[in-house]
């Protein structure tokens, strides 16, 4: 039982330090993140806002 445990975390450990998968994960978490700040209303009403005030100024 954990030798199949530690064979996918050395197999995970492998790939977390290849630069390409990091930049692979890192591109889809910032794809994740701003679809996420799209959909929190918190967040959503923050960027209006803001944007309502960069508009008054132009």
């Amino acid at each position: 039982m954990l030798e199949p445990i530690l064979q996918a975390f050395i197999t995970l450990n492998g790939l977390a330090t290849n630069p390409v998968v990091l930049l692979v994960l890192a591109l889809i978490g910032a794809y994740l993140g701003s679809r996420v700040v799209e959909v929190i209303p918190f967040t959503r009403r923050i960027i209006e806002r803001r944007e309502a005030r960069l508009a008054e100024r132009d």
